[in-house]
């Protein structure tokens, strides 16, 4: 095979030194932020810089943050998702915690997306803890 053949073919088909090389000229945050992206496409997700106004969706993502926004007559939990693409706040009205959502936590949501502050958020939205990503 000449060189011309190997790089055609390395070119068409990625193998195990086109991810290796890859790994290690990207940065940790784009290595993370590919990994969440490809975990979310296994599991079926819409990716949240595609997400639509208005749309029932299921997303996938990592949490990055965990807050309770305290309002006068009803609490309200903020997290921070992460799939790689773009960030999506999923709010629960009335609840002050929920028992396995913390900061690197992956999981799955179900839901109606809304543009709040041109941010897309999930109101109530169905979950899924997952125990490893991409599974």
């Amino acid at each position: 095979m000449t060189n011309d053949q190997r790089s055609r073919a390395t070119e068409s088909k990625p193998g195990l030194l086109s991810r290796v090389v890859t790994r290690l000229s990207s940065t940790e945050l784009e290595f993370e932020a590919r990994e969440l992206l490809e975990d979310a496409g296994r599991q079926g997700a819409t990716p949240i810089a595609e997400l639509a106004d208005r749309a029932d969706a299921t997303v996938c993502g990592s949490v990055r943050s965990v807050t309770l926004r305290p309002r006068v007559n009803v609490p309200a939990l903020v997290v921070e998702l992460y799939d790689g693409s773009k960030t999506l706040n999923l709010i629960w009205l009335g609840r002050r915690r929920i028992g396995g959502i913390v900061p690197g936590t992956y999981l799955t949501a179900r839901g109606r997306v809304t543009f709040k502050h041109g941010i897309a958020t999930m109101f109530n939205p169905a979950y899924e803890i997952k125990p490893t990503r991409g599974h």
